[in-house]
């Protein structure tokens, strides 16, 4: 999987690891922070690896496989929670901003699946992990929110492919959840106070680690093996609602 050392996906990983996966996790910068996870996930009787993956390179995605699940390899799951971008308006977004995001979240997730696909012998499961920005639009987000709405369409694409070779592929749409990512979204200046757009959330609170990598527990285990093309929306009714906010009332 790749994204693994924090926040949804280390979460995700340790998930996974408890019910008896082998984890290989990736990172691309805190490999300090991606092997404590594998420490936890070892003394707690699993088992986990971590590897350095640059995903905008295609090299590093071949070695990737030829190091760790190399041909005639079984592979069960592929889950893709590692993103990156630019929180910028539309307006100011360079060319590099554009081809770093789109190789990173979009181009990825495409070749890590066509990789992983042949690896899956007697069917799998692959899940991707997006976000509600995929579906509605909020200042500083259009690049990578464009991104997600793209692996959701990729889903429903893979998913009419694949399902031949009995493959399910499947997204976790994620709202606000509790993370490091949130806090560095909301703590940049003039942004709105994180308790303001709590108030108008149906659930009244934001989501944790827990609730999405239950979503994605629930599509990799015996009980999701007939749901594939679809978006899982993990987000508390976020994007359910519209003004006048039920908040707003007396």
């Amino acid at each position: 999987m790749t994204g693994g050392s924090r926040g949804i996906g280390r979460r995700v990983a340790e998930t996974l690891a408890a019910d008896g996966f082998h984890v290989i996790l990736t990172f691309r910068r805190n490999g300090e922070l991606a092997n404590e996870v594998v420490a936890g996930i070892r003394d707690a009787g699993g088992s986990a690896v971590a590897v350095r993956l640059e995903l905008e390179s295609e090299a590093d995605i071949d070695a990737l496989f030829a190091e760790h699940l190399p041909e005639g390899q079984r592979l069960d799951l592929l889950i893709a929670s590692a993103a990156a971008s630019a929180f910028h308006p539309v307006a100011e977004l360079k060319v590099h901003h554009l081809e770093r995001s789109w190789a990173t979240n979009v181009r990825s997730f495409v070749q890590l699946s066509q990789r992983a696909v042949p690896r899956m012998t007697d069917g799998g499961r692959i899940v991707a992990i997006t976000s509600y920005g995929s579906v509605r639009a909020f200042p500083g987000y259009g690049a990578i929110g464009a991104d997600k709405a793209a692996i959701e369409s990729w889903v429903r694409h893979m998913a009419a492919e694949f399902g031949r070779s009995g493959v399910t592929v499947n997204a976790v749409n994620a709202g606000l959840v509790d993370t490091d990512s949130l806090r560095h979204y909301y703590e940049r200046p003039g942004v709105p106070p994180i308790e303001s757009i709590v108030a108008k959330i149906p659930l009244g609170r934001v989501g944790t680690v827990d609730d999405v990598a239950g979503a994605v527990k629930f599509l990799t285990g015996p009980h999701g093996g007939y749901v594939t093309g679809h978006v899982l929306t993990v987000d508390g009714g976020l994007t359910v609602v519209a003004p006048p906010f039920w908040s707003e009332f007396p």
